[in-house]
């Protein structure tokens, strides 16, 4: 689906945020904190048994506080599909694909719609 294909990301380190422009012109505004709370790798997830298509709702009331685990170091591309986070604290098991960041979209149009 065309409307889980970024043509933009940019990550801000000084206000934290990452920034997906998508090609339905949906633009989405992604607090570090709510990356790495989001983080969809099993260790993260309590498990295999745990991994959905979709982040677990409970990840937009998550706040981690200002730490390594929210310093984002990199941003890399996963094949065409999805990207995978390097976080200070050493972190980077977490694959979020097209589909699972548009969902985790935190704003208001995406959490009401």
């Amino acid at each position: 689906m065309d409307s889980f294909i970024p043509e933009e990301i940019v990550a801000n380190k000084i206000v934290k945020v990452l920034t997906v422009r998508w090609k339905d012109g949906h633009t989405s505004h992604y607090p570090f904190h709510l990356l790495r709370a989001g983080c969809p790798c099993a260790v993260c997830r309590g498990g295999h048994e745990n991994i959905r298509q979709d982040p677990d709702p409970a990840v937009f009331d998550i706040q981690i506080p200002d730490s390594p685990a929210t310093k984002l170091i990199d941003v890399e591309s996963v094949g065409s599909y999805a990207v995978s986070f390097y976080w200070e604290d050493g972190h980077h098991e977490g694959i979020y694909s097209w589909q699972y960041l548009r969902a985790l979209c935190p704003c208001e149009i995406c959490r009401t719609g």
